[in-house]
């Protein structure tokens, strides 16, 4: 009928052995998984070249497909799956692609059926209207949707999309609450823990990073040592992360999309893959990780960072939720790790041991210390404590000679070349 103009074909492949005289198998044994998903894309999509673009020369093709674990019988696992589409924005273009990961929240499968359904209706929706337009394009993904899905990996290529900079959409996926964790790599490519972690450990560094300092390069140093030490673990085996909070990041939309690329420029140039959170509650952070089976999960914060969680904790639940609120903060399902600081006004150390928690929760403080719930990083760099990043960046902003020693030799040419962090570059001016 009047679909054939244009729909040219449907199909669904259930069954494994059917799926593979089709796509080819998948060596690891995992179908719901982005690899499955670009063999099915270029499977269909080449197809549909070949077929019809002499026959119909005026027409934009598109594939779209996905790969689903949807709701099982007994509940007991997550739906979730992967979703692309490969298309042409002008007739006879080249082809360009969106690829999303997605977790469905409905608790029955016929209801996450229908939400994948319309979750690819919005993909193709926005791929031909708001290209343009990155903002309307992310939130456009949740219409009708909300509450609905989870959409935790976003990557858009091709030529008519070169400008476009995933780690900033990832960015946007968290800005606008469509998730509460998203990732990209040290290449800067979106990245996804189904994918990269699957069954490892993990390491992550909360940090501000604005800028990183030699203390950065010393946490993930100090705590990587301390974390393989702890679990028995090669070190070549961990992955190790950093953090980047949004609450961290400017109030306005903006600023904070610039504060976000300026730190991200600096982690990719570290080396260091980074994860995108929303909260301050590491408990979105672990939960993320346990559902990507994850296999072991250590969390690295600042000592004064941990006395602000206390202090947030304890205040809010004093109504009687303390125990409750603890319990969910601190776990055996990660590896608390404290760096140290100097005391403000004076050069005593700072850490877990000394920390000055209310006196209301001394006792289950120590509980936690003796736990081993919370534990000191050793053998970092007393010398470099006194450095404070605001100090640092106000050094940058003015220019002011000597502040390269205090930020990793590979990211002074960085931030000068990029005139990252209000670092003033130099200008050339003309005479007439």
């Amino acid at each position: 009928g009047a679909a054939a103009g244009t729909i040219a074909k449907t199909m669904s492949a259930y069954d494994k052995t059917y799926s593979d005289c089709i796509y080819g198998e998948e060596l690891t044994g995992r179908y719901v998984c982005e690899s499955r998903l670009h063999k099915m894309l270029d499977h269909e999509y080449n197809q549909l070249i070949d077929r019809l673009s002499k026959k119909m020369p005026g027409c934009r093709f598109f594939a779209f497909a996905d790969t689903i674990s949807a709701l099982n019988y007994h509940r007991t696992n997550i739906g979730h799956g992967w979703l692309g589409i490969r298309f042409q924005t002008r007739e006879n273009g080249p082809a360009n692609e969106l690829v999303i990961h997605a977790r469905m929240k409905d608790n029955n499968p016929q209801l996450q059926s229908k939400a994948v359904g319309v979750l690819g209706v919005n993909m193709v929706y926005a791929c031909f209207y708001f290209k343009d337009d990155t903002d309307q394009f992310i939130k456009s993904l949740q219409d009708h949707l909300k509450n609905r899905v989870v959409i935790d990996m976003i990557r858009i290529s091709g030529p008519d999309f070169e400008h476009l900079d995933n780690r900033v959409l990832n960015y946007q996926l968290v800005q606008h609450k469509l998730t509460d964790v998203a990732m990209f790599s040290s290449e800067g490519d979106s990245l996804h823990a189904s994918e990269k972690f699957y069954k490892k450990p993990v390491v992550v560094v909360r940090g501000n990073y604005k800028p990183p300092t030699v203390v950065s390069q010393d946490v993930f140093k100090t705590s990587l040592e301390a974390f393989c030490k702890d679990h028995e673990l090669d070190g070549e085996e961990v992955a190790t992360l950093a953090e980047i909070n949004v609450n961290t990041l400017g109030k306005d939309l903006i600023s904070a999309r610039e504060e976000f690329k300026e730190r991200a420029e600096v982690l990719c140039a570290l080396g260091y893959d980074t994860i995108i959170t929303n909260t301050n509650n590491h408990m979105s952070m672990v939960k993320y990780f346990g559902e990507q089976k994850v296999e072991k999960f250590g969390l690295v914060i600042g000592v004064r960072q941990l006395l602000e969680l206390i202090n947030e904790r304890y205040y809010q639940n004093q109504d009687g939720g303390l125990l409750k609120a603890f319990g969910e903060l601190f776990t055996r399902r990660i590896s608390l790790y404290t760096y140290p600081a100097l005391q403000f006004g004076s050069n005593e150390i700072m850490n877990s041991k000394n920390l000055p928690v209310p006196d209301g929760i001394q006792y289950l403080y120590k509980f936690l210390l003796e736990s081993e719930l919370i534990r000191d990083l050793e053998n970092y760099n007393p010398d470099t404590l006194h450095i404070m990043p605001d100090e640092v960046l106000n050094m940058i902003r003015n220019n002011v000679d000597g502040w390269e020693k205090y930020i990793p030799s590979k990211l002074v040419t960085v931030i000068k070349e990029k005139c990252l962090f209000g670092y003033p570059c130099q200008r050339m001016h003309f005479e007439y």
